[in-house]
């Protein structure tokens, strides 16, 4: 494994939901009793941990392929690769963006990778996808350097 990141939601969105629980708790413990209260904010925080964990993606590289989630493709067909700050992502997957392109994008992550394809019969002409360590995926993702002739 040359490199793995998970997009996960970043810790705020767990403490508004865990106060959005308490004010159900209040709110419903109060009106219907503690009973009610507890269970409301329990559903309320499973609810959120669901969503939340179905809202993480696996970014991973091998020597054989990357694979972002579900979506999986070879080295072979990977070319060229380039880190992208926030500004340039922004501008590359929003309206600079190819309507072919696969874009595996999180509005709280706001650096990313384009990768280029180098399949000339994969209509999808890049990939875009979000990371917290651009540089690290990049690097992770350009060809090995050749050992040259063994002498």
């Amino acid at each position: 494994m040359l490199f793995r990141e998970r997009l996960t939601v970043p810790v705020a969105w767990w403490v508004l939901a865990a106060l959005f629980a308490l004010s159900l708790l209040l709110a419903s413990g109060f009106y219907l009793g503690p009973v009610w209260g507890i269970g409301s904010a329990l559903v309320t925080m499973a609810v959120a941990a669901a969503v939340f964990t179905s809202l993480s993606t696996v970014v991973t590289v091998d020597a054989d392929e990357l694979r972002v989630g579900r979506a999986v493709i070879e080295r072979p067909y990977i070319g060229a690769c380039s880190a992208l700050d926030a500004e340039a992502a922004e501008r590359r997957g929003g309206v600079g963006a190819d309507a072919r392109a696969h874009l595996v994008l999180r509005p709280y992550i706001r650096t990313a990778v384009e990768i280029v394809l180098a399949d000339p019969d994969d209509p999808v002409p890049y990939w875009l996808v979000s990371s917290r360590r651009p540089a690290r995926l990049a690097a992770a993702l350009s060809p090995a350097p050749s050992a040259g002739p063994v002498r």
